[in-house]
């Protein structure tokens, strides 16, 4: 059996590396293909050293585009390289450009695809993510689901059960193998010395217009002179920050540069509250349970608000600062670990993909 797999930014290698380590106690043929959506190193290569991943046998390079151009370089470079390897299986992950370029020319090509974080909606089209996904679910032979609602998506579009599979989320298998590492880690710059609030943004609706960043800093430096804020600045977020003509954090905004897996979760850990565009993101606080306010106005991941630690204030500046100093006066969200975010999503995952192979090879004579 030959399984292939398909990465193009940060948060799919936190889900392929479990897989990854995973099928190779199988003994499974495997080949990890980087799409080169995510080039910078510091966003890109330290991850695959910290999570033990092997190095891409297949990077094709793709870089920065907009959507169209990205999606459509992907696909007519990745065509030639499954025409090459011949997979039994191409598994994708999550939800950026690089999955669902992938799972279309698996499609046409007749190569079944697994994937890995599927069922998850927003019930938004304006986020480019949600039109991913959906595209890749209705193309996949296998949706492996995180969570019992993503299998209720899938439903009511209509795809047949026999394909889903719930299985938990496989980037806490990472989490749950790194956290002792995390904890372990301490820093020279003072950052962990006194209580602050985390912040990232890089979404586009966040960052892009200069007054909605203006206004959401504005907050972050108001929200400073209440809990000193730690914030580690995206390369996307930096370059429109420098654009704004003015702009004075107050002293109370620590600006780091980007951290590493393994240094983002100690930050995480020894935060006191997180605030958030991102989606891996809420996930990773509702597992330490720590608090999460999403600067968004919905959500892909509703179990981490109706089960974790999240709680949603779109782009409102007032309601993220009223949201946080809720948080900050005690009356934080107590939240609690969905089911399956154990550990073991990955080894859920190789044993279908096991046990399918088996079913479909021929009977001896």
């Amino acid at each position: 059996m030959h399984i292939l797999h398909v990465v193009g930014a940060r948060p799919n290698f936190m889900k392929a590396a479990p897989m990854i380590a995973t099928l190779r106690e199988y003994g499974i043929q495997q080949t990890v293909v980087h799409t080169g959506q995510h080039y910078d190193a510091s966003m890109s290569d330290v991850f695959f050293e910290q999570l033990g991943m092997p190095a891409p046998d297949v990077n094709l390079a793709v870089g920065s585009r907009s959507h169209g151009a990205q999606t459509a370089d992907v696909m007519a470079r990745f065509e030639p390289v499954v025409l090459d390897y011949q997979p039994d299986v191409v598994l994708v992950y999550g939800d950026v450009n690089s999955t669902a370029a992938a799972a279309l020319v698996c499609s046409k090509l007749l190569v079944p695809v697994g994937h890995v974080e599927a069922g998850l909606r927003s019930f938004d089209r304006s986020m480019p993510e949600e039109i991913n996904r959906i595209v890749t679910d209705h193309l996949a032979d296998y949706l492996f689901t995180p969570s019992a609602d993503a299998d209720v998506n899938l439903m009511k579009e209509g795809i047949d059960s026999q394909k889903i599979f719930c299985v938990g989320n496989v980037m806490i298998d990472t989490l749950v193998r790194l956290l002792p590492k995390a904890k372990a880690i301490t820093r020279d710059d003072g950052v962990f010395d006194a209580p602050y609030a985390l912040v990232t943004l890089h979404r586009p609706a966040n960052v892009d217009d200069p007054e909605t960043l203006t206004r959401l800093l504005r907050a972050i430096a108001m929200l400073s002179r209440d809990i000193r804020v730690v914030f580690p600045v995206h390369p996307r977020t930096r370059a429109r920050m420098e654009a704004l003509p003015h702009w004075n954090n107050g002293g109370g905004v620590t600006l780091i540069d980007p951290a590493g897996y393994l240094d983002f979760l100690a930050l995480q850990l020894h935060s006191e509250l997180v605030v958030t565009d991102s989606g891996g993101i809420q996930e990773e606080t509702t597992y330490l349970g720590v608090p999460c306010i999403t600067m968004r106005p919905s959500t892909e991941r509703p179990v981490t608000t109706v089960v974790g630690t999240n709680v949603l204030t779109g782009s409102d500046p007032r309601r993220m600062l009223a949201e946080a100093r809720r948080v900050l006066a005690g009356e934080r969200k107590r939240g609690s670990r969905p089911p399956l975010w154990d550990g073991c999503t990955a080894m859920r995952i190789a044993d279908v993909l096991v046990a399918s192979h088996v079913e479909r090879q021929p009977v001896s004579a």
